[in-house]
């Protein structure tokens, strides 16, 4: 089948027309949105160009947030367009221009079924002790505060990558996804469930990011809000646009942060020391919660191309079984024929694999196995 996939972001498009039954790609094209132009417009333009090179049977929509009711692909329609739409608040950068690309395309494709896979499904499995927050039960209730998770197409996408590769089948595995880009987390997928992960009710939660600050202590923000006289809106900016590796090293991109550190810049030293000792520690906490592992697999952006990241946060996991061929590290190159590189050496108990995302891939398979 060949299914439109369009993945959107705040500010730009991927998509890729996939055969699913081959699992690879037709023809894919990515357009950015600039402030201030019509997002609408920009996709439309980008679907005239897919019309116009070969059939589409399906589309794909990559949806951020699904809140506890959509846990599946969903077939698109103006009612369950309306259900997603009071989500917005809780990914309101990521929900409302997938929205205004949805309605898009169901307007220049309206012969086509739509249907949208959700990143928050796949931790629909959390159990409540890795779901709930030590709030009161009527706050929780009231405001609807729980732990969501986040990256659950590309972990899934991992899970099932990593299966394949091994040829074990995924529920006889412990697995631990980094999916480290501008935006980071970790999970903990026993028997191919996702049992815990880094991110909570919104993605600040966990890791240091590219932005993003990750955990950090709530007396922290109070403090900032009765002495800095921050309000809502200040704290949303310096928690989500001015904290993270930027905060920590002036700039959210890791090749230069890892360029200027060789230099002996300090800032860049810590912001990556800090970085994957974020990392390593949530990587022992999952070994620790799943009785032990049998992969830690590294995907995204940084997790797929920085040698220097992965090996610094597999440093002095020896104990776990984790140990690291810095050569195989070093000559790491993913491709779509290669979407899986080895990072181990023979004798480590744990496999240590690189897995290259794929998240149009992934949600034009998840839309295909819904339609059939």
């Amino acid at each position: 089948m060949r299914v439109l996939a369009l993945n959107c972001g705040s500010s730009s498009v991927k998509s890729a027309l996939i055969d699913t039954a081959l699992g690879r790609r037709v023809q894919e094209l990515h357009v950015e949105v600039v402030a201030g132009a019509d997002f609408q417009a920009a996709v439309a333009e980008l679907l005239v160009t897919y019309r116009t090179s070969a059939p589409i049977e399906a589309v794909a929509h990559r949806v951020v947030h699904g809140g506890e009711k959509f846990v599946e692909p969903t077939r698109l329609d103006d009612a369950v367009l309306s259900e997603i739409e009071q989500l917005n608040h809780l990914a309101p950068l990521h929900n409302p221009p997938a929205l205004a690309a949805i309605r898009r395309a169901r307007s220049v494709l309206p012969d086509a079924p739509h249907f949208a896979v959700f990143d928050t499904a796949f931790h629909a499995t959390l159990p409540d002790h890795a779901r709930e927050y030590a709030l009161p039960a009527d706050v929780r209730q009231r405001f609807g505060i729980r732990r969501f998770g986040f990256h659950g197409i590309n972990h899934s996408h991992v899970a099932q990558s990593v299966s394949a590769h091994l040829q074990i089948d995924v529920t006889k595995l412990r697995i631990i996804s980094c999916h480290l880009g501008n935006g980071a987390s970790v999970t903990a997928i026993e028997q191919g469930r996702s049992v815990d992960t880094s991110m909570g009710m919104t993605p600040l939660e966990g890791l240091v990011m590219g932005t993003r600050a990750g955990d950090v202590d709530p007396g922290v923000l109070l403090q900032l809000r009765r002495a800095g006289h921050l309000d809502a809106d200040e704290l949303d900016e310096l928690l989500n646009k001015r904290s993270g590796l930027k905060g920590l090293a002036g700039t959210n991109d890791m090749r230069e942060i890892e360029r200027r550190a060789s230099a002996g810049d300090q800032d860049c030293a810590l912001a990556i020391a800090v970085y994957v000792h974020r990392i390593r520690k949530y990587i022992g906490a999952y070994a620790a919660s799943m009785g032990g592992v049998d992969v830690i697999a590294f995907t995204a952006g940084v997790g797929e191309h920085s040698a220097l990241i992965r090996r610094r946060c597999l440093e002095r996991l020896e104990f776990i079984g984790a140990l690291l061929d810095v050569t195989r590290n070093e000559a790491v190159k993913l491709t779509s024929d290669q979407p899986v590189a080895i990072l181990n050496v023979s004798a480590s108990k744990v496999q240590l694999l690189a897995v290259r995302a794929d998240e149009e891939l992934a949600i034009a398979q998840a839309a295909a196995a819904a339609l059939s």
